[in-house]
Formats: structure tokens, C-alpha cells, sequence
């Protein structure tokens, strides 16, 4: 009973309060990100959501889009602003997707949404992480995020898949917070992004 009825529900009703509460921050951030961005604040990239079904997610963009001579994004290391930095360390880009969320492309809580040219790599058992909605996070995020691999992330994206409970989704929320808070995990260093995924080699 508690997916998807009363899952979607909570969404819902916590995501609009979020962004109530987080309205003030989200407009500081629009009016900075604005500046470092040439008044593009935003960031916009097709991901495969459940089912394989193909959304926008939104996020606060945190990379500028200064090219080489060949017209070609340079690396993400001499793209990110100095405000990108910031709002990436204390998980602030992420803020938009409560807006996903509310319009039912996302669940608060669930598998990452990957890259759309990664769907042709995934095995039978990688592509369970299909079968529910991608979350802002999820059970990966709190058992290692960007520091394991990616066939040890995909496991715990079908774990969750296969054992979604409210007291699952409680857990996985609260220890999202303290990670938060607390700096632990969270997009920094090394663990800034993960390497591109090339299949099951």
C-alpha cells in the first residue's frame, strides 16, 4: 500500500513545503547563479525516469559553457564557478529537482537518474533500477555515492528497488540530512563525479 499511493503523496506534500520553506534560498541562489552564469541559472539535461520514460530533470547549474578551440565543453574542472563549488559541496544544486518531484517525474527518494546514453549498457538486473522512480536520493547515496563502483552502486539501486518501505524511505531521508550537515560524501574532492560508465566489461 505504501507504494505508490501513499509514497507519491509524501512526495508530493514535502516537496511543495520544501520549496515554501527553501523559497528565500532558492532566490538568493537564482540572483548569483544568474551573474556567474550569463543569466542562465539553470541547468537542463534528459535522464531516463521509470520505465526508461525520458524527463528534463532540473538542477542549479554550477559549470559555465566556455568551450575549447574545437568547440568542444572544456573538462568540468575549468568550467565549475567559484559559486558552483559552493552550492555542489553543501548539495544546494540539487534544490530544483523538488520541482521534479512535484510534477511526478522524480520520487524524493530512489535511484539516481543516469545519463540517457547509458540505457544500452545496462544489464537485465542494472536495468531494475527502471522499475521505480529516480529520487533526489536514494540508497546508494548513503552507503558510498560517487566513492564505489558503479556495479557496486547498481546493487544497492535493485536493492531499494526490491525492498522500497516507508521506513526504508525514513531512513534513507534522515541519514541524507546528516550527510548534508555534516559534509560527509557530498561532492567533493575526488569523489566530485564519477567516471563515465563503459558496460559490463
Amino acid at each position: 500500500m505504501y507504494n505508490p499511493y501513499i509514497k507519491r503523496f509524501l512526495d508530493f506534500t514535502l516537496s511543495f513545503t520544501g520549496i515554501l520553506i527553501l523559497s528565500p534560498i532558492i532566490i538568493i541562489l537564482l540572483v548569483f547563479l544568474a551573474i556567474a552564469n550569463n543569466g542562465k541559472p539553470f541547468f537542463f539535461q534528459p535522464r531516463p525516469g521509470k520505465k526508461e520514460k525520458i524527463f528534463k530533470i532540473i538542477k542549479f547549474k554550477s559549470m559555465n559553457d566556455r568551450k575549447d578551440e574545437n568547440g568542444e565543453l572544456l573538462p568540468f574542472e575549468q568550467r565549475i564557478t567559484g559559486t558552483g563549488k559552493f552550492i555542489r559541496r553543501y548539495s544546494l544544486d540539487e534544490i530544483p529537482q523538488l520541482f521534479n518531484v512535484l510534477k511526478g517525474n522524480m520520487s524524493l527518494i530512489g535511484p539516481r537518474p543516469l545519463l540517457v546514453k547509458y540505457l544500452p549498457l545496462y544489464s537485465d538486473f542494472q536495468k531494475k533500477r527502471h522499475d521505480v522512480k529516480p529520487g533526489i536520493t536514494g540508497w546508494a547515496q548513503i552507503n558510498g555515492r560517487n566513492a564505489i563502483s558503479w556495479e557496486e552502486k547498481f546493487k544497492l539501486d535493485v536493492w531499494y528497488t526490491e525492498n522500497i518501505s516507508l521506513k526504508t524511505d525514513m531512513k534513507i531521508m534522515f541519514s541524507t540530512i546528516k550527510k548534508v550537515l555534516f559534509k560527509e560524501d557530498v561532492n567533493s574532492g575526488a569523489n566530485l563525479n564519477m567516471p563515465t560508465f563503459t558496460g559490463n566489461n
